[in-house]
């Protein structure tokens, strides 16, 4: 029999995108180191006035991990059955915005555009968001985001709508007496958000006491308010939980699994 080129298009996309072979997870462990030292460096080079040292050595390793990551971004888009898929794909995306800004700094030289290069390159903190891709429980949370996200929507809409409301009815309520801070809509309805929200910055405050008495109830609204959201995503990922040993197949690559398997045999994901 024939043996496969290891740098074959179906040995590519079993090493870099599966998970259930040994040369698969060691692909994966070393991404993930690789990721996360990305990220120290994109911390580290921020401090103010590193040393020139440090900050040729943070140049150097910047310049290894983009090359590093164009390799591993290029070598998926040609091993993947579907490029299209991949590319457009959240974590293409992710991994495309991750390499371009040392990019963007070479093609746009200039004292004029530091600040633009600056926002760039701070990008490369998406990286970070990789490491989903190579933690079972990171998917099953990103699957329950994306279920939730219809919902978290027309939550965010209607808290829209409440303190819209809430910041009129305190605007007419303060808006003439000496010393408010409601002086507009706008800051009506900012004052409405952080209250809400309980952070609580404390630049404006309502000095009548009807006021007081409507931002005392805000306060008690936002602890139930908040709550909303959280148990959203919990019921959905309780539900993406139970899918697992539901119709006999993977939740992950949902291919069919026969019983008494414990993990996946197709992407080694926890049944």
């Amino acid at each position: 029999m024939k043996r496969r080129k290891w740098y074959s298009k179906k040995n590519l996309y079993e090493v870099i995108f599966g998970t259930d072979t040994p040369a698969g997870k060691g692909y994966d462990i070393a991404l993930l180191v690789v990721i996360f030292i990305s990220v120290i460096v994109a911390i580290w080079e921020s401090t103010p006035r590193p040393s020139p040292m440090v900050k040729t050595v943070l140049t150097v390793m910047e310049y290894v991990i983009t090359l590093i990551f164009t390799l591993e971004y290029a070598v998926r888009i040609y091993c993947h059955p579907r490029p299209k898929d991949y590319i457009f794909s959240f974590f293409g995306v992710v991994d495309l915005l991750s390499t371009l800004p040392l990019y963007l700094s070479l093609i746009l030289p200039g004292a004029h555009y530091l600040v633009m290069i600056r926002a760039f390159r701070l990008t490369r903190v998406f990286r970070i968001f990789r490491m989903f891709t190579y933690v079972n429980e990171g998917i099953l949370l990103m699957q329950s985001l994306k279920r939730s996200l219809s919902k978290i929507l027309v939550y965010l809409l209607f808290v829209l709508i409440l303190v819209t409301i809430i910041g009129t009815i305190e605007y007419v309520i303060e808006n003439g007496e000496p010393g408010s801070g409601f002086t507009d809509l706008p800051s009506s309805i900012y004052w409405a958000i952080v209250t809400m929200t309980t952070v609580g910055y404390g630049d404006i405050t309502p000095v009548t006491t009807t006021g007081r008495l409507l931002s005392a109830l805000v306060m008690v609204l936002g602890y139930t308010i908040i709550a909303v959201p959280t148990g959203i995503v919990s019921a959905n990922y309780i539900n993406e939980t139970r899918k697992r040993v539901k119709n006999g197949r993977c939740p992950r690559c949902g291919k069919k699994v026969e019983e008494g398997f414990k993990y996946c045999p197709h992407c080694a994901e926890k049944l």
